[in-house]
């Protein structure tokens, strides 16, 4: 299979590609299914980077979107405007209104539920919202919702959601990652990893049963401490430890160290990066 990064904060050096603080993946499997995973922050640099790549909107056969908020969503409306009907999976808790508190400042950071969004979706897209595990193409898997979570989140303290009229930590039922059952392994494409690096990857080992051979996307250790980040590496080392891709929400310090205990594993992942399994 073909790993595309169409979206990240960073872009590759000298490339025509656009940057931005969202979340992109092309998945193109070996008998020519197109899934796109995440949509980034806008559809102007979706689709620009998308065009750049040589993909029109069009080829893509099915979307899935690893959470709600909105850079990962936000380019969802342009490319449903300019693409056949699509099969679109994603978690129940999807259309969950979802906030940030900067100081006294709330905002809505969820899905753009405009009635201009709600009318192409209810038109551009056949939903597909289930908490368990979906196969999107053959060897292409969302893992459904990541439950088990004994392992940190990758949370913010910023993130809530609205229960009986209260502002509430945002549970991020939402999050899930794609599952790709590939000739070398299980490969992890992570969207944000709300539920957690370590309960994403124990969830899908406990789940889908194959050694994880890679992982690849935000891993959201940003706000991570030195403890969390030691023990990560810890536990990471138990899997291989795996090829590791970081990028969107992994954060500069979390990369260095990941880097350096796990060397030779680990390599960046911006706008551009092309990964083949």
């Amino acid at each position: 299979m073909k790993v595309t990064c169409v979206v990240d904060n960073t872009v590759q050096g000298g490339s025509s590609l656009w940057g931005e603080h969202g979340l992109a993946f092309l998945i193109e499997t070996n008998d020519g299914h197109n899934i796109l995973f995440d949509t980034g922050q806008s559809g102007t640099v979706l689709l620009h980077n998308l065009d750049e790549l040589g993909v029109q909107p069009s080829q893509i056969e099915a979307l899935a979107l690893s959470h709600a908020h909105r850079d990962h969503t936000g380019g969802l409306r342009a490319l449903l405007e300019r693409s056949e009907v699509l099969p679109l999976y994603a978690h129940p808790d999807l259309f969950q209104r979802r906030f940030s508190r900067h100081g006294e400042k709330v905002e809505s950071i969820g899905l753009p539920l405009t009635q201009e969004t709600r009318e192409v979706l209810a038109t551009q897209a056949r939903l597909r919202l289930n908490a368990e595990p979906a196969e999107i193409a053959p060897g292409v898997w969302t893992t459904g919702e990541i439950g088990s979570r004994s392992e940190p989140e990758g949370r913010s303290k910023r993130h809530l959601v609205r229960e009986d009229g209260d502002w509430v930590p945002d549970p991020y039922r939402d999050d899930q990652a794609l599952v790709l059952d590939t000739s070398s392994g299980l490969v992890v494409i992570c969207g944000c990893c709300h539920a957690g690096l370590l309960n994403t990857l124990a969830h899908v080992r406990r789940t889908f049963e194959g050694e994880i051979v890679a992982v690849a996307g935000g891993f959201h250790l940003v706000e991570a401490d030195e403890a969390q980040l030691e023990h990560t590496i810890n536990v990471l080392k138990t899997y291989g430890p795996p090829q590791l891709y970081p990028n969107h929400c992994t954060g500069e310090r979390a990369y260095v160290a990941l880097a350096c205990a796990l060397s030779g594993k680990v390599q960046p992942c911006p706008a551009g990066t092309v990964l083949s399994f």
